[in-house]
């Protein structure tokens, strides 16, 4: 009898987009690859990535949320940076529920996905945009999660800087205050209502104002000081704007197509050795289950 086997294909995403604290997302086209199968007994094999490889291993936690993982052997491959601000995690745990789903054929609904991966995640920007690709507006609607998704406006490119330091979430989310000022929650909503029409306008003045934040990033600031440097100074250098890629450190920089070259040079000599700046467009696509 032939083992069955299935690959997910998950890519990263950047949440918050700035304004839009624990709500926005946008799907980015670099990818973590899980290959599940029957193979008779448990194994992990990370392919020299720095994550546990037993059964405390994201995907398979999010596997076994499911089904059990006695007997399947879990291969991980994944360009997409540990916590960066990058959706690691999202795409870890939407690996494993996917690949749960396919191989054992439970036929669940891309809104049950959305719930379970948000429930392990902690927040549903990153898995949403994971998930289905593009931009995502989410919301919860008395304990119900929807997403509503965008295209990627027209033109629009994403560069982003990666520091070499290393964030986590619950650092970030830590120094964020219980309470914040009526003035600033009223610009987060314009900014936030600037942003998204921008997006689906593909209108470049409305997304470069629609970038603005005073919810999460200033007081964040004090743990990537050189990144929020790189946020203030991103639009003199060519850029529409620039924001923190989830929890940061990474800065996700919006870019025109047509600016994206002289952009990334400018980047490339501000930041010098202390991070990577790479090219990663956004993606339409959203987690995927391509034929082995």
């Amino acid at each position: 009898m032939t083992a069955r086997r299935r690959l997910v294909k998950v890519p990263a995403s950047s949440a918050n987009l700035g304004p839009g604290y624990d709500v926005l997302g946008a799907a980015l086209a670099i990818h973590l690859e899980l290959e599940v199968e029957e193979a008779g007994s448990f194994l992990v094999e990370a392919h020299g990535l720095d994550v546990p490889l037993d059964r405390s291993n994201l995907c398979v936690r999010a596997f076994e949320s499911l089904r059990s993982a006695d007997g399947i052997t879990f291969r991980i491959r994944s360009e997409i940076p540990l916590a960066a601000g990058l959706g690691s995690s999202a795409a870890a745990i939407l690996a494993g529920l996917l690949a749960a789903d396919h191989l054992y054929e439970l036929a669940q609904e891309p809104e049950d996905v959305l719930a379970k991966a948000a429930a392990m995640e902690g927040h549903p920007d990153n898995v949403a945009a994971a998930l289905f690709g593009g931009f995502v507006l989410c919301a919860d609607d008395d304990g119900t999660l929807a997403a509503t998704r965008l295209d990627p406006p027209e033109g629009v490119e994403a560069v982003v800087v990666i520091p070499r330091e290393q964030v986590t979430t619950v650092e970030a989310r830590a120094a964020l205050p219980e309470r914040v000022p009526l003035r600033d929650a009223v610009a987060n909503i314009a900014a936030a209502s600037e942003l998204v029409l921008g997006i689906q306008r593909s209108d470049l003045t409305l997304i470069g104002r629609g970038l603005a934040d005073r919810l999460h990033q200033p007081h964040r600031a004090r743990l990537y000081p050189r990144s929020m440097e790189i946020v203030s100074e991103a639009p003199r250098m060519g850029a529409i704007g620039a924001t923190i890629s989830g929890a940061g450190p990474t800065v996700l920089v919006w870019t025109f197509w047509q600016s994206t070259g002289d952009v990334m040079k400018a980047l490339t000599e501000r930041v010098g050795d202390w991070a990577e700046v790479r090219r990663v467009p956004f993606s339409p696509i959203g987690a995927d289950v391509p034929e082995l």
